[in-house]
Order: structure tokens, then sequence, then C-alpha cells
């Protein structure tokens, strides 16, 4: 198939640090690549890819400090990929919605995969007037605030495999992310402390959080148990993960999916999750981890680490969460979205000749 993937201009894909949306679609993309597909990356200049990529600017937004407008650049990829749609049999857009008036119009079959939270008033409003643009989840909690959308499939995210095999566990919790109120830190940092075991954060603070993190979690961080590192890439993560105990989870949010939690299960290591959003979608309950309600049994689950089996945990890994299954899961969207298409296509064709011949018999406005 051709394929058309459309990628937010504020991470390159892949990310160089952090970045969850960009390193989905890069894992996706070469897996496509991998496939046999015809690949094409809408994207920012500095992403690194095996499809053709088509750059709307110069590098990541985010790491652009003369970048003022941003929306600007993501009007200027859309037009690009208006351009170009006839070549594609499909084109899959992550920009949320920007694209809506523009993609119902274009002709060509479409799918938005959504990766944020849902949960804005207005939401209700847009999907009402775009109700036939076809959207994709990622998971099933997260289509709870928008049931009307016109929802295709939930597809949950995949990675590739772990470079690296740690076949036993390490003496430290880890905590992987960003540092912000609804991830919770502090409850990491509280678990730590009741069990007596070191907890390394990886994690980086946003411009948006720097007054919660210097005012509530930096203070947190002077426990010497705590290690904090900061913001990791790509290539220190399976280390990072992979020789932890276990992966604390401890968000109070309703996170549509937590891509932590894979990467977790992919090097082995089991998680330790709020019962919140996505997490009982993600984590199979005292298999590849523990899901919790609170910080009593978060602590009654780190001493009951030793239950979990690592290769069980790389096993559900590989079944559930690989980017080979999330690409299946994808293309089989896409050839429904084709088929609909074609089958859709005479009666369009029948449609425009009713319409042609109207105006040809002097029923058109004005005559």
């Amino acid at each position: 198939m051709r394929i058309a993937q459309v990628a937010p201009l504020y991470e390159a894909v892949p990310p160089k640090l952090y970045g969850g949306t960009e390193r989905v679609v890069s894992y996706l993309t070469e897996e496509l690549v991998r496939q046999g597909h015809d690949v094409t990356l809408f994207a920012s200049g500095d992403s690194v890819t095996s499809a053709r990529l088509v750059p709307a600017c110069r590098e990541a937004l985010r790491l652009d400090k003369t970048c003022v407008d941003t929306l600007a650049l993501h009007f200027v990829m859309l037009e690009r990929v208006a351009r170009e749609a006839r070549h594609f049999d499909v084109i899959h857009f992550h920009v949320d919605y920007l694209h809506y008036p523009l993609s119902r119009r274009l002709g060509v079959p479409h799918v938005t995969t959504l990766h944020g939270w849902l949960n804005l008033p207005e939401l209700n409003v847009l999907y009402d007037e775009f109700s036939d643009v076809p959207v994709i989840s990622i998971s099933n909690y997260q289509r709870r605030p928008l049931p009307r959308a016109n929802w295709q499939a939930t597809v949950y995210h995949g990675l590739p495999p772990c470079p690296t095999q740690n076949e036993a566990s390490g003496d430290y919790l880890a905590f992987l992310g960003r540092i912000s109120p609804e991830k919770r830190a502090d409850r990491a940092v509280e678990i730590a402390r009741r069990v007596g075991m070191k907890l390394r954060v990886a994690a980086k603070v946003d411009r948006a959080d720097v007054e919660y993190y210097r005012a509530e979690i930096e203070p947190l961080f002077r426990d010497p148990l705590v290690e904090f590192i900061g913001e990791i890439g790509e290539d220190e993560k399976p280390a990072f993960l992979g020789n932890a105990r276990a992966v604390l989870f401890p968000i109070d949010w309703p996170e549509p999916f937590g891509l932590v939690m894979i990467e977790s299960m992919r090097c082995g290591t089991p998680v330790i999750g709020w019962r919140c959003g996505s997490v009982p979608e993600v984590i199979d309950d005292g298999v590849t981890g523990f899901i919790v309600d609170d910080l009593d049994e978060a602590v009654r689950a780190v001493d009951r680490l030793g239950e979990l089996d690592r290769e069980s945990i790389r096993d559900v890994f590989e079944t559930r969460f690989s980017a080979a299954r999330m690409a299946a899961d994808y293309v089989a969207v896409y050839q429904r979205l084709l088929a609909r298409s074609v089958r859709s296509a005479p009666r369009k064709l029948a449609l425009a000749a009713t319409s042609d011949n109207g105006r040809s018999n002097g029923h058109s406005n004005g005559q």
C-alpha cells in the first residue's frame, strides 16, 4: 500500500529525548516499511526514517528557539499533504484535529489516531460537526468522553524488540517520563521510602511544570534514596528499565495509554500502576505487574514482585504490544477504509453525473 504518515512537528520522528506520539509514529513507519509498504512521512526535517521524508520545518519545534508560531508550520505541512494526496492509498494523521476541514475534502481514504485525553467540553461540539471523520483510539478507556465519534478501532501502541535482555531484577525502583502533577512522582518517592529501596527518576521537566517541580518535587528528591537523572534518550532506556526491580506508574489522571508501561514490559520489568485510565487494559494484573488503588497496596506490590517472571512479561509484550502487531492492526484498518472507498466510488460518480446533468439542463443556480 501507498501510505502517508503525518506526524506532529514538536519533536523529531523519532524524538531525540522525550516524546510519545512521535515515537509511536516512528515505530509504526519503520515497521510498515519493513513489511514492504511504500510509506511517506511528513515530519520535521531532523527526523530519521527509512521511509520517504517530506519535511515541513528544519528541526523539531521544541528544539527550535526561534519558532514563535508552531501552528503556522503545521498548516504548511498539511498543505504539502494535500498536494500529494492523490498519490496515496490512505493518509494516516497523528496531528489531533488540525486537518479535519481539509481531510474530509481530499477524496482520499484517511484516518486519525487520537493520542491524547478527550475530556474537553469543546470536543463534543467538534465531533458533532466532524462526525464523519474516521478516528482510532489507543485504548478503549480513551473513548469514554466521545462515544459518538466515528471510531474505527482501538489499536494499542507497539514497540520493536528490546535490544538487550536482562534476566535478573536490580536493586532499585524506576520512574520514567515527565514531572507534572498528574504523573505523581511524589507517590513514587513515598513508595521508595516505605520499602527502603532506591528510586531512580529519569524524567523531563517542561517549562509549564518548572514551578511545580521546584515547589513540590525537588525537595522530595533530596532524600538520599532518590537519584534524579533527568531526561534520557531512547538508547538509555533499555538499561535504565531493564535493570530496575519494577517501574512505578503512580498516575493520577485518566491516562489514554501510557507508553512507559510497555517500554518496561519489553525489558521484562514489571509495572506497578494505579488503577486509572488505560492501566487495567495494559497491565495484566499478577502477570506483567500489579494494579493498585493506593500507597499501601503499592508497598505490598513491591513485596510481591518475586512472584512475577520476567520472561513471561516479555512474552506478553511480544503478543500484545509489538510493533509488528501494531502495524498489522493499522493495515487492517487501512484496508477496510480503502475497500469502503472503492465501494462508494460508483455512487459518488452517479451523484456527480446527476449534478452535471442538472446544470446542463438549466437547473443550476441563477438560471
